[in-house]
């Protein structure tokens, strides 16, 4: 018998909403933060039956610092997505960095130093 999956759709359209909803609140009670003030939110996948959400940022410097901080303010951000959430259940959430810009440059980089 086959597990009934959830329709990935929603789960989508979820982590669409928390990333959206995340960035206007770490725009609207983070912005005197330096470090929070520099990051774009990229990205956002949603796990666990919905019940976990991965959301991308870039930073261009400090990426380290960057990291702490957003995994302190992590539970005060969730908080403030609990108000303006319409569901049941808020989902956990987590950031992590996506290099793909850098990953894209060394891959260009590497591509120009190629003699044809």
């Amino acid at each position: 018998m086959m597990k009934k999956q959830i329709n990935s759709n929603r789960a989508e359209k979820i982590a669409s909403k928390v990333q959206t909803l995340v960035a206007e609140i770490l725009q609207h009670d983070f912005s005197d933060d330096k470090l929070i003030s520099g990051v774009s939110l990229v990205g956002a996948e949603s796990h666990g039956g919905m019940q976990f959400v991965k959301i991308f940022f870039y930073a261009r410097d400090n990426i380290e610092a960057t990291q702490k901080r957003l995994d302190e303010i992590t539970k005060m951000v969730r908080f403030e997505l609990a108000k303006k959430i319409d569901q049941k259940y808020v989902p956990e959430i987590r950031f992590v960095y996506d290099d793909t810009l850098e990953r894209a440059g060394r891959i260009e980089e590497l591509l120009s130093n190629l003699e044809m």
